[in-house]
């Protein structure tokens, strides 16, 4: 059965080869405000993998605009000759290439722009913590002409059209939306004055850039917020610039910056969000195409909105950083190839949110397609065989790429599955995309031929006697069962360890300890292994206390947007909040916390301590096989405890390298 999302589409006179877009989103790779080599090859890799249309990430129009350090530069023509090398990269594979133009308005950023906010009637930016005023005639003119230049230096550049951003209560959404417009001249108070400046802006691009140029609008839906734009109103602003044949297309998106979250979806989010949208406005437009974006993550996702009518084309952004080749692998009948996102914004918006260029958790090649040579695999000119001790996402890693590149490998896992600690935290809710990417291993490894042998425990001088031209260790992390505390370093051993009624989140998860009815959970780490675990007992029925040492709960979770739902959450299952304190000592039946704000002691009762601490490496093997000057790679956990992104990187760049 053919696949309707593979299906081709006309974009005012260009022919798309399937419906999938690389949507816009801010990849932050610019050096000195223009694409280099890294940025090019990062587009290039997902315009030979399929997709159909890219959209390069959003320019500033304007310096008041600039939100990163890794924006291009705002108006400014020399951005024009790394601008067509870009567009050169994406148009030699068949894709079509456009860029989005934006300008925040009241929501920018000082620390980057060192720029005054501009805004329709002078509100507060939404993104720092700052001001704006209320723009001039002379100030709204020059917006106008700083989106005209943009688009013009788009195709003087190659560029086949430009997405115009009016989403996520943007200066266009501004413009639009009565709150935050409460001018009474001829860009505020009726429809007609409130749109005016998007139609100026599009009419002027139109002019400028010739009929054959495509024109997209970026829209989004903020349903949970009573100030922003009714969706109603939002559709008849949109039909009203199609009818006046001011747009080719239209994307539609969630969020704003008055609730961040929706903007990037974790997995605590529903799957395909943006859809609702798409359809008000499909049923309206009587000229554009309609793009839905928003949690659409896998062919399956596509196929479903294509088919359903919902919309013309979708957006795959981050399932697209996850597998580059993801449309080739579903138009060569190979789904079950397509290495599938986690949606956990670890390495995407969580390193884009502390202003660094992004990557990806599964698909360590993002960012470094031009160092890597994309997300594909030479082979080796000497094949070798390679003995990789330990299945959790490190050695499975190493394992998969080391086969891709014709080596003959052979992986070691002590216990029952593959996976390790990872598989723990895909048992936690809403979490089961973890336990697909161990499944897509799995059938990877099958494809390629490793020799998997679990329940197989080994020592130095098993690894000696398999004569491996290279071996990888790999063996991950263990709790430390001690309660020692960062927070608390005078103490290696928690007081009152002894007492017992202890376990890991590790152990919880693993179903090896069974908490009682009261539970004490501390978190030293703000991140989901802390609280996913408290997510899952408390589901499970148990009365969850969280104890941090900081000042909220899920504190790591911000960089990733993904805090304020967890807290949410948690609250609504009963889980009751402890922040800057930790545990003074522990009696068996509860603790006494100190509040690390004034010194005092509390009693919290508990029937169980589950502890969420940093992890020691298990690096017996490695230890030994030093000790015997055996040479070997030792990569994950077991180098040291941290994030599963880093484990994957690690176990990539090692496969790499052999």
């Amino acid at each position: 059965m053919s696949l309707r999302f593979l299906s081709s589409i006309t974009l005012r006179n260009r022919p798309l080869r399937n419906r999938v877009v690389f949507g816009a989103h801010t990849a932050n790779m610019a050096e000195d405000g223009l694409p280099g080599a890294r940025h090019i090859a990062y587009y290039e890799e997902r315009a030979r993998g399929g997709a159909a249309m890219i959209v390069v990430e959003p320019t500033p129009v304007h310096a008041a605009t600039v939100l990163t350090r890794g924006n291009f530069r705002p108006s400014d023509d020399s951005v024009i000759p790394a601008f067509t090398r870009v567009t050169e990269a994406i148009k030699r594979h068949g894709a079509v290439a456009i860029q989005q133009i934006y300008h925040v308005g009241s929501h920018g950023d000082s620390d980057l722009s060192y720029h005054p906010h501009w805004s329709p009637s002078g509100y507060p930016s939404y993104h720092d913590s700052d001001g704006s005023h209320a723009m001039s005639d002379a100030e709204i003119e020059v917006t106008i002409n700083a989106f005209t230049n943009a688009a013009r230096r788009c195709r003087e550049s190659g560029f086949d059209g430009v997405e115009v951003w009016a989403a996520y209560h943007s200066l266009l959404d501004q413009f639009w939306t009565p709150w935050s417009n409460r001018r009474e001249d001829r860009w505020g108070s009726s429809l007609e004055n409130r749109t005016r400046l998007s139609r100026t802006i599009l009419q002027n691009i139109r002019d400028v850039c010739g009929n054959d140029f495509i024109v997209g609008l970026s829209i989004s839906d903020e349903q949970d917020c009573n100030v922003a734009l009714p969706r109603q109103e939002l559709v008849d602003i949109v039909a009203m610039h199609d009818e006046a044949g001011l747009v080719d297309y239209v994307t539609c998106g969630t969020g704003s910056y008055f609730d961040f979250y929706k903007i990037m979806p974790t997995f605590q989010h529903e799957e395909k969000l943006g859809i609702g949208l798409a359809e008000s406005i499909k049923v309206r437009l009587k000229n554009a195409l309609v793009i839905a974006e928003s949690h659409i993550r896998t062919p399956e996702n596509a196929e479903s909105v294509i088919a359903s009518g919902a919309a013309d084309l979708v957006s795959i952004v981050r399932g697209q950083i996850a597998d580059p080749h993801l449309v080739n692998k579903a138009a060569e009948g190979r789904v079950e190839d397509v290495r599938g996102c986690l949606s956990c914004n670890q390495m995407c918006w969580g390193r884009r949110s502390r202003d660094y260029w992004i990557s990806c958790l599964v698909n360590p090649s993002a960012g470094r397609e031009f160092e890597w040579g994309g997300d594909r695999f030479d082979r080796s000119p000497a094949p070798k065989s390679v003995l990789v001790v330990g299945g959790g996402p490190a050695g499975l890693e190493a394992a998969r790429v080391a086969a891709e590149r014709g080596h003959a490998v052979k992986l070691i896992e002590a216990s029952n599955l593959l996976g390790g600690h990872f598989r723990l935290a895909g048992l936690q809710p809403r979490r089961t995309q973890i336990i697909d990417l161990l499944d897509w291993y799995e059938r990877q490894l099958t494809k390629l031929g490793v020799d998997v042998r679990l329940n197989t425990y080994v020592d130095a001088e098993d690894v000696v006697a398999e004569a491996a031209d290279h071996v990888v260790i790999a063996t991950g992390s263990l709790p430390p069962e001690t309660g020692f505390q960062k927070a608390l370093p005078q103490w290696d051993v928690m007081p009152g360890w002894e007492c017992g009624n202890t376990a890991s989140i590790e152990a919880v998860m693993a179903r090896q300890a069974r908490p009682g009815k009261r539970v004490l959970l501390l978190d030293e780490g703000g991140g989901w292994r802390g609280c996913g675990t408290a997510w899952k007992l408390a589901e499970d029925g148990h009365n969850v206390t969280l104890i941090t040492p900081d000042p909220m709960v899920g504190r790591e979770l911000q960089r990733v947007a993904a805090d304020a739902p967890l807290r949410r959450t948690l609250a609504n299952l009963g889980v009751r909040f402890v922040l800057e304190s930790s545990i003074l000592q522990w009696h068996g039946n509860g603790a006494t916390v100190l509040s690390h704000l004034d010194g005092c002691h509390s009693r919290i009762d508990a029937d169980t301590l589950v502890t969420a601490t940093t992890n020691v490496a298990a690096d017996g093997l490695a230890q030994s096989l030093l000790a015997m000057e055996i040479p070997f790679h030792t990569i994950g956990d077991g180098a040291a405890p941290r994030q599963a992104p880093y484990a994957i990187f690690e176990g990539r760049k090692t496969g790499l390298s052999l």
